[in-house]
């Protein structure tokens, strides 16, 4: 009795186990630095995520001074980020607010990057919506 009442358990912990993996994997990076480490990280984990798990969905969302990182004229990493672009699942996305109180222009990105009205209103929907959450620091 005991054998059975075990193995039950176990199949019921192993159905668990497979819905919880069948989960979509959806991450939302929060970069507010021009911190060049910090921005070295956040297209590593691109690199890693995209390689470890190929469907995941992957949204970079910059304000404060982050979206220096898709400025070619101000970032290091503009050809990573070109790279990084050309998975369908990676998106940046750029605070408009930030932009406007750093006399930015959004032409001035890196084409292929959008606008949000708010940077952080989108990374809460993105919460509400069950993606994961990463702050960008080291």
């Amino acid at each position: 009795m005991r054998r059975m009442l075990f193995v039950g358990l176990l199949a019921l912990l192993s159905v668990g186990f497979v819905r919880t993996r069948s989960e979509p994997y959806r991450v939302v990076f929060d970069l507010t630095s021009r911190d060049t480490l910090e921005q070295k990280a956040v297209l590593r984990w691109i690199r890693e995520v995209g390689a470890s798990s190929p469907n995941a969905q992957m949204e970079v969302v910059m304000y404060g001074k982050g979206f220096e990182l898709v400025m070619p004229e101000r970032s290091a990493y503009i050809a990573d980020v070109k790279e990084a672009m050309k998975n369908p699942n990676v998106t940046f996305k750029v605070c408009a607010i930030a932009l406007r109180n750093n006399s930015v222009d959004a032409r001035q990105l890196v084409p292929g990057v959008t606008t949000v009205p708010d940077g952080i209103y989108e990374i809460v929907s993105k919460q509400q919506d069950h993606w994961g959450y990463i702050k960008v620091v080291h």
